[in-house]
């Protein structure tokens, strides 16, 4: 992003020029900014060589999938809705792993005639499901073990996914109990131990801890995995603060670990990291409401578009789509028309000039922004659409009320 005579540009593109022709409220994805987060996560682990399996949870946007499949990536996926999804956006099935806690039977056995890379399975009794479906289907299903490492990723509670207290992934008791008397089994090919901590984690010593973990494992197991699923959970800066996860780091331990056990095969589920900075939700000020302390800046986007600051007072940078040297300090809020109090997107001390009319740009939506969304007070979800090449291209139509009522 860049103003130019005051007027923003993504990608050279005005802002102005999209809204105008596209409306709002609309999200709005950058492929030039998707194509270097994907170069850049490759060359951070370049010595490693991982599979790279964009977690499909953060974004399913057809489209989005598609060009990241041509950039070379699989998926994570979590339901069958997802792994649908990945197939028909060409993500090739050697390239998908099936994670999450609750897969059905159904799920299951359609994952396995679709021939992905593996299912991780997350429970004693998932895994007796999938040998149920192994034997209707005569085949040995390959598979992961999630490890539940009880790790704090330092993230928020509502994100964090590795402790004993959460819902996912098996005790290490009861990983070394299950492959043991699964490791010969006739149905059950074990490929990989898999494990994932939590989301927006943004220093590199939680990632240390893990490794540590699945160190014991294999060292206590003495089983040969052939992959390693490290999960995903890399965090970005949303303009809050300066830190940045050190994938140096990160990396250069995950070489040693990879050296000291054979060179096993390294799976990544990268998904905000990817995504998460290329999105931007573009929205036009309905009203300003002035009080005395605070100006209410009431926007067309509301919390059905954008759940993340109502739902983790998850912070987002808002810019105007045209800047102005003219100040006004008194607070604003940044709120939708939602009838609820928590539809806010943002609280600031002061801000340049706005009008009704105005464009405002709410930042770094491109993960776990329109995935969340709703039709809460029956509103319609917003459209999306990409810029690729100096073009503009509508990857999905704002619903009108005949699609939801």
């Amino acid at each position: 992003m860049i103003y130019r005579k005051n007027k923003l540009l993504i990608d050279k593109i005005s802002v102005n020029r999209i809204t105008n022709q596209f409306g709002t409220p609309a999200y709005c994805y950058s492929y030039n900014k998707i194509k270097k987060n994907i170069l850049d996560f490759q060359k951070n682990f370049k010595k490693i060589n991982p599979i790279i399996c964009f977690a499909v949870k953060a974004n399913n946007n057809l489209k989005i999938l598609n060009e990241i499949a041509k950039l070379g990536l699989g998926a994570d996926v979590v339901s069958k809705g997802e792994l649908v999804a990945a197939i028909k956006a060409k993500i090739n099935t050697q390239k998908i792993v099936f994670s999450g806690v609750g897969k059905t039977y159904e799920e299951i056995e359609f994952a396995t005639k679709k021939k992905i890379l593996l299912i991780n399975a997350e429970s004693k009794s998932e895994i007796e499901t999938i040998v149920k479906v192994a034997k209707k289907l005569n085949k040995r299903i390959d598979i992961g073990l999630r490890l539940n490492p009880n790790v704090n990723a330092n993230t928020l509670k509502e994100i964090t996914t590795g402790k004993i207290s959460n819902k996912f992934g098996l005790t290490s008791q009861e990983v070394i109990l299950l492959i043991n008397y699964y490791k010969n089994s006739k149905y059950l090919n074990i490929k990989c131990l898999s494990v994932h901590i939590g989301s927006q984690i943004m220093s590199h010593i939680p990632y240390l801890k893990m490794l540590n973990a699945i160190q014991k494992i294999i060292d206590r197991s003495k089983f040969n995995f052939e992959y390693v699923d490290l999960g995903g959970g890399m965090g970005i800066n949303y303009g809050e603060n300066k830190k940045k996860l050190n994938y140096k780091k990160y990396s250069e331990q995950i070489k040693k670990f990879v050296k000291k056990n054979n060179n096993i095969k390294i799976i990544f589920e990268p998904g905000r990291s990817i995504i998460g900075d290329t999105g931007y939700l573009f929205a036009k000020i309905i009203y300003i409401k002035k009080t005395n302390k605070i100006n209410f800046v009431i926007v067309d986007a509301g919390m059905n578009d954008l759940i993340r600051p109502a739902l983790y007072k998850a912070y987002h940078k808002i810019i105007p789509s045209e800047k102005s040297k003219h100040k006004v300090f008194k607070r604003h809020d940044f709120v939708g028309p939602i009838c609820e109090t928590t539809d806010k997107f943002l609280s600031v001390k002061s801000y340049q000039r706005l009008r009704e009319g105005d464009i405002i740009v709410i930042c770094d939506v491109g993960a776990y922004g329109k995935v969340l969304s709703s039709n809460y007070n029956l509103r319609a979800s917003a459209k999306e659409i990409l810029i690729k090449n100096s073009k503009i291209f509508e990857i999905k139509k704002k619903e009108s009320l005949e699609d939801i009522i």
